[in-house]
């Protein structure tokens, strides 16, 4: 009777110690997913959510459970856990931007969208949404979820429970994934912005030859059907680019441009 409730009080322990495990990773997943591209979408439903990231936190929960051992502080394993959580999600959430910034410069560069249409609490324009949903479609296609495990899983080992990253050290590596995000917006619509700037050289020089010729009638739409043209052509190469963009900041999430 004595061995039985010594193996039940055994087990008990392991229970609790893997109830503690599964909540500070479902704290770190949960923060994560809600920002993350595809399943911390607004139009995702947020029971839909929750069952993503129970799924998730049941996968990484047996992988890293041995680095996660209670004692400390609760508040300040928590806090780590969420602000860890946080940082892989909004790392992940500015690719997402790179497509709706490279969308809002190739509208406008195509005369389609203003300049600031998407921060001006419009809709975004036609190119971003378009940029953005299929880029999505292609994450989730190249395997996003298993990916995201990977990461979060792997984020143990740089962002180490029960400690909160320096305020340095993600100030440093925040300016740098934003500034990595413009330019890659900017190195995605540089096309349209280039067959812009060409074309309407093109009608400044026709309309110095011929001043009679209304070009702006001429010259607007000839610009818009280029620009859809262009769309076409050049969306599946950007997309790639994009893809492998996404694929480096999977698989280095933290590192910083000397």
């Amino acid at each position: 009777m004595t061995g039985i409730l010594a193996n039940l009080a055994e087990l008990s322990g392991i229970g609790q110690d893997m109830g503690w495990a599964f909540f500070l990773v479902f704290l770190r997943v949960g923060a994560a997913l809600s920002v993350m591209p595809a399943f911390g979408e607004q139009s995702v439903p947020q029971r839909v959510r929750l069952v993503i990231a129970l799924a998730f936190t049941a996968i990484i929960t047996p992988a890293v459970a041995p680095a996660l051992s209670p004692g400390g502080p609760v508040a300040a394993a928590i806090a780590a856990e969420v602000v860890a959580g946080l940082l892989i999600g909004i790392g992940l959430r500015l690719m997402v931007m790179a497509l709706q910034i490279a969308g809002t410069i190739a509208a406008q560069a195509a005369s389609l969208t203003q300049v600031f249409g998407g921060l001006s609490g419009e809709p975004q324009p036609a190119m971003a949404n378009l940029f953005v949903m299929a880029g999505l479609a292609l994450a989730v296609m190249a395997g996003l979820h298993v990916r995201a495990a990977e990461l979060v899983i792997l984020s143990y080992d740089l962002l180490p429970p029960g400690r909160l990253p320096g305020p340095s050290d993600v100030a440093d590596w925040g300016l740098d994934r934003i500034a990595r995000v413009f330019a890659l917006g900017f190195s995605l619509a540089a096309p349209f912005v280039i067959a812009s700037v060409l074309y309407n050289v093109a009608l400044g020089f026709i309309n110095r030859a011929m001043p009679q010729l209304m070009v702006s009638f001429v010259g607007a739409p000839a610009l818009t059907l280029g620009g859809l043209v262009l769309l076409a052509l050049a969306t599946p190469l950007l997309l790639g680019v994009w893809t492998q963009a996404l694929s480096d900041q999977l698989s280095a999430p933290f590192t910083i441009a000397p």
